[in-house]
């Protein structure tokens, strides 16, 4: 599994215990109010208002919270919109990097994210200039004590998937972008749980970094990622196992 890859199953196992829950539920607010506006307040229709309705759930939003998120997105109540926006750059060592980010001030977010990049070892970039490395894809994280790997693999590719990659901890299931809620609806009636399903960028080509540029890149991960406005921070690093565990220790 790849160096982003485990920094990002690392983080979500990170946020699931983190005290500090004010600012995980502001980004997954966000992300409510949002899905809601493009495809309305009903879950059962709108897949991208599930997959964040089932992410503030999994965090343990209240569900007043939720419910007070759908109806500002779908206009039943007042507050601040959204919009999205993505930024690309360089991390250490020539990593790309793709930011993105649900905003209500383009100016405050663009300046943060620069500043984040340049105290880091990186350079916020031009549009598109990493964007060409990457590919959206599903991707749905199982923990290994859900189920057997053979019993996850035939679901998954019953279902759709593309392919399912493991590691010592999980399962990571890769799917086309449609067919993402085919694939998880598969894993709920086997009775197999999840960490997160959700769309996402998967690099195409990967940099192997050293222990400099490792360190220099996982600070600058965190750094973005802890940016209210930053919803997800996409990015091709490969770390070595041993090199990559001795950090997340």
């Amino acid at each position: 599994m790849s160096g982003h890859s485990k920094w990002h199953n690392i983080r979500l196992r990170k946020q699931a215990q983190d005290a500090r829950k004010s600012k995980l539920f502001g980004k997954i607010t966000r992300e409510i109010i949002t899905a809601a506006r493009a495809g309305g307040g009903d879950p059962g229709s709108n897949n991208r208002l599930r997959i964040a309705v089932d992410k503030a759930r999994g965090a343990g939003m209240p569900q007043d919270n939720i419910k007070r998120a759908i109806q500002r997105g779908t206009g039943e109540a007042g507050g601040a919109q959204f919009e999205s926006v993505v930024y690309e750059g360089y991390g250490p060592g020539g990593v790309a990097v793709m930011v993105h980010a649900l905003t209500d001030n383009r100016n405050r977010i663009v300046g943060e994210v620069r500043s984040v990049f340049s105290r880091h070892g990186g350079n916020l970039g031009e549009a598109n200039c990493v964007a060409w490395l990457f590919a959206q894809k599903g991707v749905i994280i199982v923990p290994r004590g859900s189920a057997s790997e053979d019993q996850v693999l035939e679901l998954a590719l019953e279902a759709g998937a593309e392919d399912m990659l493991t590691d010592e901890s999980s399962y990571e299931i890769r799917t086309g972008p449609g067919d993402l809620e085919m694939v998880r609806s598969a894993l709920d009636r086997g009775a197999v749980s999840y960490d997160s399903a959700e769309i996402t960028m998967l690099p195409q080509t990967r940099v192997t970094l050293d222990e400099r540029h490792a360190q220099q890149m996982l600070r600058l991960m965190d750094a973005l990622d802890e940016l209210e406005d930053v919803q997800q921070v996409y990015a091709n690093f490969d770390i070595a196992e041993s090199l990559m565990e001795a950090m997340a220790a």
